[in-house]
């Protein structure tokens, strides 16, 4: 009877053997990976523990990723973390370009797409649809409604989430109207300024402007995220009524949500989460909780996400081009807008043609330009303008704050009506702008402030240009502020201009070599 007790035992033995074997070698196996996430990830949660049961790796996520990583990983030692997950790693492998060996380019893979897009409210989009041709809303459409006023929007911040990030970009590549990625000589301080215009709501990432959207829907009526975070959010049934997603006819940055081998060390473990992530049912999953479109082409999209993503819009090539656009936005909730101080030329040579051109040329900016560049280059709500009519002296005077088209049609009147002079006083002219723009720039020291001075002649009548010289550097800092832009046209002595530009900071723009609209539009852009 003894050696059944004992098989008996030496059996148990092995069962427990066996099942403390399992035990550590599952322990073993387990393996947990910090992971530093953009904030939009952060509706993977519940995918997350699936994952960690098929594969045994859990994700440690910390959703406070900026939009280049900015600190991380560090210039030199190692990463606190083991992966990170992007909205997209542009800017980061921007930053890794320009390191100069400093940091090394991480092994990255496309997890799943979401482009950058407009959500509207349906009677807004309609508006948008009746003005844009054949009723394919663009940027420019967008940028044009939030000058006037038709549309307030929310958008991420910028400097820091790069959904933000994308959807500048997109929007000032449409704005450039090159075709390809933005260059150093598209980046212009004043062409989104009219867009910015629109902006009333912002928040550190897509997630915090969605969240507070909800709080204040009273406060836009647009925002500007993923396609997946508008689906996402008109499906949570919270809003008074869903948002009509427009996919911008003139482009989109499109996001790849890639994931980042920050630690080689784990690359075992990282390709087994990337396997699992790129598996057809993980992207089915994937697709369903977040509405983002599949990378996995065995996938078939959702019905919400079978239309086409339209033209994908390049990315710069240099992180300065990057930076530059992002600091001339600036501060996206910034009250001061811009003052502009014209001063325009009504000697008797302006008579005819020139003043014809004159007149649609300040028509335009006042919205009568319906191409891309001149909806990009309007004037906009909150704008100060300043028109002074001039000939051998100031003949007229008029200071606005544009608030609807009344405003316009003021300024419009006083360059469409005014008489003309004999003489032209450039000189004394410039130097009545610069006591116009220094008041404006002690008002309100936030404000940007220029002068754009017009004339087709040289100066015969008023002050000497030594005089207006040394008057200007009199006003001291104030002045200094301020660029003045003069623009060639006719018979002007361009070389007094380059003179009178140089000293304030700004730069002569040729109307000879194109239009006098053109001009304008450039100068609107003053890059």
């Amino acid at each position: 009877m003894r050696r059944p007790v004992r098989a008996l035992t030496a059996a148990l033995a092995l069962a427990l053997l066996g099942t403390l074997t399992t035990s550590c070698t599952s322990e073993d196996d387990h393996v947990t990976l910090r992971v530093l996430a953009s904030p939009e990830l952060a509706d993977l949660g519940p995918l997350l523990g699936e994952l960690e049961d098929d594969t045994g790796v859990e994700l440690e996520m910390e959703y406070k990723a900026t939009a280049d990583l900015a600190g991380q990983p560090p210039a030199t030692g190692r990463s606190p973390y083991d992966l990170a997950w992007l909205a997209s790693d542009r800017s980061f492998l921007l930053r890794v370009q320009d390191s100069g060996g400093r940091l090394t380019r991480p092994e990255s893979t496309a997890i799943m797409r979401s482009p950058v897009v407009v959500g509207l409210e349906p009677a807004v989009a309609k508006k948008l649809r009746e003005r844009a041709p054949g009723g394919r809303i663009s940027w420019a459409d967008v940028a044009d409604a939030a000058a006037d006023g038709t549309v307030r929007f929310g958008m991420a911040d910028p400097r820091r989430s790069d959904t933000g990030r994308a959807a500048l970009v997109g929007v000032a590549t449409a704005a450039a109207a090159t075709g390809g990625a933005l260059r150093e000589q598209d980046v212009s301080c004043d062409r989104l300024r009219g867009f910015r215009s629109g902006q009333t709501l912002t928040g550190d990432s897509s997630r915090d402007l969605i969240a507070d959207y909800l709080r204040h829907q009273d406060d836009a009526d647009a925002l500007i995220a993923h396609e997946s975070e508008l689906l996402s959010l008109n499906a949570t049934g919270k809003l008074r009524e869903p948002l009509e997603i427009v996919h911008p006819e003139d482009g989109m940055v499109l996001s790849d949500f890639p994931l980042l081998l920050l630690d080689e060390r784990q690359r075992s473990a990282y390709g087994e989460v990337v396997d699992w992530l790129l598996s057809a049912d993980a992207q089915k999953k994937l697709m369903q909780r977040t509405f983002r479109r599949p990378v996995n082409q065995d996938v078939e999209p959702a019905p919400q996400l079978r239309a086409a993503v339209g033209n994908a819009l390049s990315f710069p090539d240099r992180l300065s081009i990057v930076e530059q656009l992002v600091a001339d936005y600036g501060e996206p909730l910034r009250e001061a807008a811009d003052q502009v101080v014209f001063l325009l030329d009504f000697s008797t040579s302006m008579r005819g043609e020139r003043m014809a051109d004159l007149r649609a040329a300040f028509a335009g900016l006042s919205g009568a330009d319906q191409t891309s560049t001149g909806k990009f280059a309007r004037f906009y709500r909150g704008e100060r303008l300043t028109v002074v009519r001039f000939g051998g002296r100031v003949l007229q005077e008029r200071t606005v704050t544009v608030r609807g088209d009344g405003d316009l049609r003021t300024l419009d009147r006083i360059v469409a009506e005014g008489g003309f002079d004999d003489a032209t006083a450039v000189w004394s002219a410039l130097d009545r702008g610069y006591r116009i723009a220094t008041a404006a720039v002690r008002e309100e020291p936030e404000r940007p402030v220029a002068v754009v001075l017009m004339t087709d002649g040289e100066n015969n009548a008023g002050m000497a240009y030594g005089e207006f010289l040394r008057r200007h550097r009199a006003l001291g800092a104030e002045a200094d502020a301020v660029p003045t832009f003069p623009v060639h046209f006719g018979e002007a002595d361009a070389t007094a201009l380059k003179r009178a530009a140089q000293a304030t900071g700004g730069r002569v723009v040729d109307a000879e070599l194109s239009s006098l609209a053109d001009a304008f539009k450039e100068i609107r852009g003053c890059h």
